[in-house]
């Protein structure tokens, strides 16, 4: 679960391939940016006992967070974005300082 949030929170914020002259830029994960552990938020994980046999539970924690931060971008700015990566340059100038 934890490794799942942080690969969707490293798309939702750093998710771009450059392109030049045709090719890639990016051409693997040292020139491609995550989310590291430095820049991790605490992710606290609940599992809930409920008596089923156990399966995978990580692909549920990627889909959400780009909508996640983006809802809490506009609660704290009234501005939506709608382009991902998600970037606060793409904020009007007013909007840019999140408090």
């Amino acid at each position: 679960m934890e490794s799942g949030i942080i690969f969707g929170l490293s798309a939702a914020l750093y998710g771009e391939i450059s392109i030049e002259n045709g090719r890639a830029v990016q051409s693997n994960f040292h020139d491609y940016r995550l989310v590291t552990l430095r820049d991790a938020p605490a992710i606290d994980v609940h599992i809930v006992d409920t008596g089923a046999e156990p399966g995978g539970v990580g692909e549920p924690g990627t889909p959400p967070i780009a909508p996640a931060v983006a809802n809490a971008v506009f609660r704290a700015t009234g501005e939506r974005l709608r382009r991902l990566p998600l970037r606060l340059e793409a904020l009007p100038a007013r909007r840019r300082t999140i408090a």
